[in-house]
């Protein structure tokens, strides 16, 4: 367990990676970047731009209101930061291979009547099949790499590029396309693959060069066969072959004998299911190029029926329906950057404020992992808990923990007298206050 405080400091190696963003500030705004960032690891409670001053800059070095306009109007770039660091990130955790993206959208709620960018949307948390509840926020793109940890299990979501959906801008499928053409031009000689929920099927006839993409189908989808070949006769040419049954017509006609069976990664556990696919033209998300679809069923008939699609006609079924399954890791992402970094607690209201205090949230969860998992690998850095003896893998609180823990000590450190504190009192005081929140 990784608690003594002769140990080295692994604060070295989290300013190493912040510092890989010194080329995107002026001076003054990297000090200013990296006392922000410092004081949104260590605050406890709601982390306010001025909860975050008290926390990394008691002395008041810099007036308050430099910090509020570093949000607002400083002269820095979103796209710059997140590029360094998305160079990081697969250097260090997938330096190999084809990339997993997830994409999903999710909303930051903000109270207030003019907060910038700011809308009325969905509010998919409280809503229900029944019922639609409304909330005011910001609605976010984001698209998160899928990083298989160490100590394996569950993989891990880290966000890789973030929009902004604003009411009468630019669709959110618009700005998915744009957040995958930006990591595609910054990783020029890598293959994609990109998983999405249902609102972004559409996705499969944008053209995305080295992606394949991934998705749920709707159960009453017009499915067709493929165009017939031309016959040299006059007149527009067939677009589309013979309607097909929708996709839960098919699966009530066919009894299970028809399905094969396959082992599936199910969010960090394998699960056998029954899978069935063939090549079908969605005509409503891509008018020229065929799918697979994929029907899953659970032989013992406890889930219902589901359907996904892939742009790869080649691709296992067995396959595609783990690939979309693991897609729940950007769901527990967007979680725990509300839960446990306070993404929606920052007060800024006016300019870029709102829109860059959002997408800096991510951009922090995203580097704490990336200096976690290198560092600590699959070593133990938790406290055991006597009501959690099976604790086996670190979570995001374990992650942050740790980072709280070396900042604390370097700060800690430089005040202390000639004569080092007791072990046990050193290490107790830094277990508070790393676990604090």
């Amino acid at each position: 367990m990784t608690h003594s405080t002769k140990s080295p400091s692994f604060s070295t190696a989290w300013e190493s990676m912040v510092g890989l963003t010194r080329g995107c500030f002026a001076a003054p705004s990297f000090a200013i970047f990296t006392t922000i960032l410092t004081g949104w690891v260590l605050t406890p409670g709601r982390r306010t731009v001025t909860a975050m001053i008290c926390a990394a800059d008691p002395e008041g070095r810099r007036a308050h209101d430099a910090y509020h306009r570093f949000f607002r109007v400083g002269r820095w770039s979103l796209t710059q930061l997140w590029k360094v660091l998305v160079l990081h990130i697969v250097a260090t955790l997938a330096p190999e291979g084809t990339l997993t993206l997830d994409l999903d959208d999710t909303l930051y709620k903000k109270s207030g009547r003019k907060i910038n960018g700011a809308g009325t949307f969905r509010d998919a948390v409280r809503s229900t099949h029944n019922r639609v509840v409304y909330a005011t926020g910001l609605n976010l793109v984001v698209v998160t790499l899928r990083v298989s940890p160490p100590w394996g299990g569950m993989p891990i979501g880290v966000p890789v590029g973030v929009r902004l959906h604003r009411k009468g801008g630019p669709t959110t499928l618009d700005l998915a396309t744009e957040i995958i053409i930006e990591i595609t031009g910054w990783l020029p000689g890598r293959c994609f693959t990109l998983c999405a929920d249902g609102a972004y099927a559409s996705l499969a006839g944008r053209g995305l060069a080295r992606t394949t993409f991934t998705s749920r189908m709707r159960r009453d989808a017009a499915l067709y066969e493929a165009a017939p070949p031309r016959t040299g006769k006059r007149g527009r040419p067939a677009t589309k072959g013979e309607r097909l049954a929708t996709p839960a017509a098919m699966a009530t006609d066919m009894s299970d004998a028809r399905f094969a069976r396959a082992c599936l990664e199910w969010r960090g556990r394998t699960k056998e299911l029954l899978v069935w696919c063939r090549p079908v033209l969605w005509y409503t998300v891509d008018k020229v190029n065929l799918v697979l679809l994929v029907i899953v069923r659970d032989s013992e008939g406890v889930m219902h029926d589901d359907f996904f699609f892939t742009t790869d006609l080649d691709a296992n079924p067995g396959e595609v329906a783990s690939n979309y399954a693991g897609r729940w890791s950007i769901e527990c992402m967007n979680r725990e950057v509300k839960q446990c970094l306070g993404a929606e607690d920052p007060q800024c209201w006016k300019g870029e404020g709102p829109e860059r205090a959002a997408s800096l949230s991510l951009w922090l969860y995203a580097a704490i992992w990336t200096w976690y998992i290198p560092t600590f690998g699959t070593n133990t850095t938790w406290i055991p808990r006597p009501w959690y003896p099976k604790k086996a893998t670190p979570s995001f609180l374990d992650a942050l923990a740790m980072l709280r823990r070396s900042l604390w000590l370097q700060r800690i450190t430089p005040m202390s007298a000639s004569d080092p504190l007791n072990q046990k009192i050193m290490d107790g005081l830094l277990d508070v206050l790393a676990t604090a929140s």
